[in-house]
């Protein structure tokens, strides 16, 4: 294991603030005295903290290489219990005459190993799934068999949904299925009366309270989803002339997913509340009230309602939960209901990380700095050079405005062959020079002049990463989440260099360069210089949420390596699981090429090649081995 140097002027402790992992780590992520990012895979509280660059060493030896998804069974339980926890504290305080039982929604990801750990550490808690299609539910089924936890079936349905749903209900699983449009509410009247069942039905509504952010559209009047005070009428009137209101009862919402504000939260739940109490009064029994999900996570750690922030801790959630329902209920006679959340980004975002190895650097000026300049050099690289020499911070405005000057007119003057490529090279050499001082004296200004005040933007080098950002972090790219990232080690040495960073896939996109702050956005990521021969790895951390199943093959990378780790029976790490990646023969299967077919029709060209004396025989076979080895490979770059 590589041994960092530890610099008097730095230790691991000033890197717990700069990269702010005790704000956004909960108490799961910190680093130790040895500068490496440890997992409490105990909980916060708990006394073991392992390292996970340590972990890495002992993945690496077993054969699994980087890029890899490491994944925390433990802190997945730990999640629920937290859940389940805050939620008895706040209902014994209030005095509140409900439960409340969870539902952990599928799609946030439904990788089978989060399906079969939240079930089965659930089961105590009677912790439920949400299914939104028959896919989803298919899998609820397989794994959900606790006859105190819901199955809640929204998204659209067909009569294949809707029978399955109720064959479920006949064998005594507590399967819900929430109306979503009105077109559904006959063909649920039909299949019940068909089947002679009598359904469990939830009604989901439109509310006209919206939060802010991403998923605004999943609230207001214009949602895709729900039913509005109208149709919600109907509905009732037609349940009750088919004599089946007493089937109703459940009420549904969904204010939407990373929900920053908690009077957003609270809003919502008032008016869905008076929701509940009139179709009590309709006569539908109800019992049960689901909140949808929406509960966020702190990504930056600012603890505020930035959107990649929230304003409220769990136990603050839980608290405001239920005292709004009290508040509302409290002058009618509507028994305290169940209470459902679909909590499923705060519940996962913590069980996995991606990891990934710097794989080159790009630096905008790497040089000594040019002088003497060589004797016949263009009059403007004298110049260019004199303000490098001049350059002081009284007067810098002149001086960047001289730069921006002799550069371009060097630049003219090589498009017209009238200055060398190397006279070129040297100008931007020293035009990047002063630009690197210029942004030093601008830290140190009272009032920076306009044009020198975004030059750290600039002034970033470009660390190329072993990972796709499109298959493993998908959300940073399409809607610009914020995801804490930071070296994993090395972390008693100073991080010296600005950085974006780039994936290794054939996209402008991908790459990263809009980094968590607690007060703002930061376009750059402090990092370490690369040792040649050794690892560098960055973490990318909470990206348990969506990520794994969003992600597409652009450039035909695919999956990354998996591990799951946890703890022992005696507090020791062991390596439950470990996945390969895809090869590259899968992902071509995956965009329908037969890789047999691939074979055959490279080794016709290679036999052609041997006829026309292009190659060798032997030669051929070294190069199908090459081929066929080529073909059975990790997508991403392997070390040798």
């Amino acid at each position: 294991m590589y041994q960092s140097e530890i610099l008097e002027n730095w230790n691991y402790k000033k890197s717990v603030d700069l990269y702010g992992i005790k704000y956004w780590g909960q108490g799961y992520f910190g680093i130790n005295e040895k500068g490496e990012v440890t997992v409490a895979l105990n909980g916060p509280n708990g006394p073991k903290k392992i390292s996970i660059f340590q972990i890495i060493e002992g993945i690496q030896e077993r054969g699994l290489g980087l890029p890899l998804l490491l994944r925390f069974k433990d802190i997945l339980d730990d999640r629920l219990m937290h859940f389940h926890k805050s939620f008895k504290e706040a209902i014994d305080e209030a005095g509140y005459k409900g439960v409340y039982r969870g539902v952990y929604p599928i799609k946030v990801n439904q990788q089978e190993e989060v399906i079969r750990e939240i079930t089965q550490s659930g089961s105590s808690y009677h912790h439920g799934l949400e299914a939104g299609s028959k896919a989803e539910l298919i899998a609820a089924l397989a794994y959900m068999h606790d006859p105190k936890a819901y199955i809640i079936c929204n998204g659209y349905k067909d009569q294949e949904f809707i029978d399955l749903a109720f064959f479920a209900l006949k064998m005594g699983v507590q399967v819900i299925l929430v109306i979503e449009r009105p077109e559904e509410i006959d063909l649920i009247i039909s299949r019940a009366q068909a089947l002679s069942i009598k359904p469990r039905i939830g009604i989901r509504i439109k509310l006209a309270e919206k939060a802010p952010g991403h998923w605004t559209d999943s609230g207001g009047d214009r949602s895709v989803f729900g039913l509005t005070t109208s149709q919600i009428t109907d509905a009732v009137d037609l349940l009750k002339s088919k004599d089946m209101l007493d089937c109703v009862e459940l009420l549904h919402y969904h204010l939407g997913s990373q929900i920053s504000d908690i009077g957003s939260i609270r809003a919502a739940l008032v008016e869905a509340c008076r929701y509940y109490v009139e179709l009590v009064k309709e006569g539908a029994p109800m019992g049960i009230l689901d909140i949808g999900g929406g509960l966020a996570v702190d990504y930056d750690g600012s603890k505020t309602n930035f959107p990649s922030s929230k304003n409220y801790t769990i136990k603050e959630y839980c608290m405001d939960v239920i005292e709004a329902i009290m508040s509302v209920l409290k002058d009618s006679d509507v028994a305290h209901p169940v209470i459902i959340n679909e909590a499923g980004r705060s519940l996962v975002a913590y069980y996995s990380v991606l990891l990934f190895n710097i794989l080159d650097i790009n630096r905008l000026n790497n040089k000594e700095f040019p002088e003497p300049l060589p004797q016949g050099c263009h009059e403007f690289l004298q110049n260019m050079l004199d303000v490098a020499k001049t350059l002081s911070t009284k007067n810098i405005q002149e001086a960047y405005h001289d730069a921006i000057y002799y550069r371009d007119e060097i630049r003219a003057l090589f498009l017209h062959g009238d200055v060398s490529l190397r006279e070129r090279a040297l100008s931007e050499q020293i035009f990047w020079h002063i630009i690197q001082r210029m942004a030093k004296i601008a830290k140190n200004l009272r009032y920076v002049p306009e044009e020198v005040q975004d030059l750290d933007k600039i002034l970033v080098d470009t660390y190329y990463g072993n990972f796709s950002l499109f298959q493993s972090l998908p959300d940073a790219w399409a809607i610009d989440q914020l995801f804490p990232i930071m070296p994993i080690h090395r972390l008693n040495e100073e991080p010296k260099y600005p950085a974006l960073i780039s994936d290794i896939t054939c996209d402008c996109d991908g790459k990263i360069n809009r980094f968590i702050d607690l007060h703002d956005i930061k376009y750059s990521l402090p990092v370490h210089e690369v040792i040649p021969g050794k690892d560098y790895i960055l973490g990318v951390f909470l990206v348990g949420a969506y990520q794994e199943t969003l992600g597409d093959l652009h450039n035909l990378f695919g999956d990354t390596n998996v591990a799951s780790i946890n703890l022992d029976e005696n507090g020791e790490v062991e390596y439950t699981r470990e996945l390969s990646g895809d090869s590259i023969a899968d992902v071509l299967s995956y965009v329908e090429y037969d890789p047999k077919e691939l074979v055959n029709r490279f080794r016709n060209l290679a036999e052609k090649a041997v006829r026309c004396d292009l190659i060798t025989a032997q030669e051929r076979r070294k190069i199908m081995t090459a081929y066929e080895s080529c073909l059975r490979g990790y997508t991403y770059l392997e070390e040798e």
